[in-house]
């Protein structure tokens, strides 16, 4: 067992107060004591570890993120920035219940996953053990709403049976009797955007009653930003559990106004008594899938059927009506960040307007086009949101901060490199929008204590010895949208329950 005495740091502890000068003693993978070191019973056999000039803060979790696959082969860049805990399967999309076809939900998963045609798990506790033993995170699955009804009832939209709603009810009980911390929703993401509210309502019920969290990647973000918060929280009104809303926030400039809006229903629900909160990454861009762009309704089937319409002119030229009619964006502002064939790598980095000019047609049929010869495997970047906004969500009280972050096989985000260390740099050192132990406290303490992660979260004897120690002067991300992939500066080292990370 591993012993080890972290000397003369500044601690920030994850609750929320003003940091202290102390000591930390470890001993195997929990922390022991904290305080001065003259004070501690027992540091012999030790290792003494010099702090000084460092803060020190308890392994920083990041409550959504998409490495549902990653996290078991081993990938550092979380690590890197911080990170020792990653709740994944969120957005409706996880790795179980396993499908009737496999394929099927890996076609599903994959362009959130960033997934090959390989990966497959019997049942959902074996998922969840695979998880329990990845070398570089402490994982917490949620069981997405999209994959259980893949489960079910494959690709195909609409309400479902009473039948297969007791199917559906019984896996996620399943999920969730097993280890799953909740149950997420992908609600602008076919199959599930088609469920409705009433197939929630069960599926939120049950999840209340076997004590989950419910998070939901809500049906809009756009123009409909209040109804569909709306709807979430009457969702916790008649459950009674706790709701978290996924990366709040409104898109498209004509939107952004609606946020005031939504938070302000968010804080009438709560003066009512309805647990929620909310979560927001440091970024006015997103990324998503770009499929994300269409009608929903033009995923009915799957890709396999999508493909089919595009190639079909009059069900493409319905699709191409509504796409204008509904995208909240500018072209100039979706950045294609991957594509799944050589022949189309020189598009990466550019926008659709840039490749409509290049390819002298509209940017919708460039989209489109795209689409069809990459066979919907492509992702973007989008600039969403206002920089008032995004300080306006994340300083709020309701807020926990995450990276959404995802891998592809292209130019990811930033945030999945950079997110935590831009926080405590950037947004609070720099901007002044939070103070570093409010900072901190959104990336421990309150998650851990929202998605019920125990005796994780805060640096306190007998909880796990999950710890960052940084350069409060230096530390932050050098990661550009340009250039994502570059590593934290001013992070000294990370430790695991008690390890040393790589």
């Amino acid at each position: 067992m591993s012993n080890f005495h972290f000397t003369g740091g500044v601690i920030i502890d994850g609750s929320g107060v003003p940091p202290i000068q102390a000591d930390i003693l470890t001993q195997g993978d929990r922390i022991a004591q904290i305080g001065s070191g003259l004070d501690f019973e027992a540091t012999s056999g030790a290792t003494q570890i010099d702090c000084t000039g460092l803060t020190l803060a308890p392994g920083f979790i990041d409550s959504h993120t998409h490495s549902d696959l990653q996290v078991i082969e081993g990938r550092t860049e979380k690590l890197r920035q911080g990170v020792t805990t990653e709740v994944v399967g969120n957005c409706g999309f996880s790795a179980y219940p396993p499908a009737r076809d496999p394929a099927e939900l890996r076609s599903f998963a994959n362009g959130i996953f960033c997934g090959d045609d390989t990966w497959s798990w019997p049942s959902t506790e074996a998922y969840l053990r695979a998880i329990e033993a990845s070398r570089t995170a402490n994982v917490a699955s949620l069981v997405g709403h999209g994959s259980l009804r893949i489960a079910i009832a494959g690709s195909r939209q609409g309400p479902l049976t009473e039948s297969e709603l007791c199917s559906m009810e019984s896996l996620l009980a399943e999920a969730l009797s097993a280890g799953a911390v909740g149950f997420s929703t992908g609600l602008m993401y076919a199959p599930g955007s088609s469920a409705p509210t009433d197939e929630l309502q069960r599926l939120c019920n049950l999840t209340a009653k076997l004590g989950g969290i419910y998070t939901s990647h809500i049906r809009s973000y756009f123009s409909e930003l209040v109804d569909a918060v709306e709807e979430q929280l009457n969702l916790a009104r008649h459950s009674g559990g706790r709701l978290q809303i996924s990366h709040l926030q409104a898109v498209g400039a004509n939107n952004w106004h609606l946020q005031t809006r939504a938070i302000e229903a968010i804080e009438q629900a709560r003066a009512e008594g309805v647990d929620v909160e909310f979560d927001c990454y440091p970024y006015v861009a997103g990324s998503s899938v770009l499929t994300q762009v269409l009608p929903q309704s033009a995923l009915d089937g799957g890709l396999p059927a999508l493909m089919a319409r595009l190639h079909n002119p009059a069900q493409r030229r319905v699709i191409r009506e509504e796409t204008l009619r509904t995208v909240p964006w500018r072209w100039s502002d979706i950045h294609i960040s991957s594509v799944g064939t050589e022949r189309n790598l020189s598009v990466i980095g550019k926008t659709i307007e840039e490749i409509a000019a290049t390819r002298r047609c509209d940017p919708v049929d460039a989209m489109l086009d795209l689409l069809l010869e990459e066979e919907g495997d492509a992702n973007m970047l989008c600039f969403n949101q206002s920089t008032e906004n995004l300080r306006a969500s994340l300083s709020h009280p309701c807020a926990t901060i995450i990276s959404d972050g995802f891998y592809v096989k292209g130019r990811p985000h930033p945030r999945l490199y950079g997110t935590f260390p831009l926080l405590l740099g950037t947004i609070s050192r720099q901007r002044g929008w939070l103070t570093l132990p409010e900072a901190v406290h959104k990336i421990t303490g309150k998650p851990a204590a929202r998605y019920g992660l125990k005796q994780r979260g805060l640096l306190k004897p007998g909880h796990y010895a999950d710890i960052v120690a940084f350069r409060a002067d230096a530390i932050d991300s050098p990661a550009t949208y340009e250039s994502p992939k570059l590593n934290p500066i001013g992070i000294e080292f990370v430790y695991r329950n008690g390890h040393p990370t790589p």
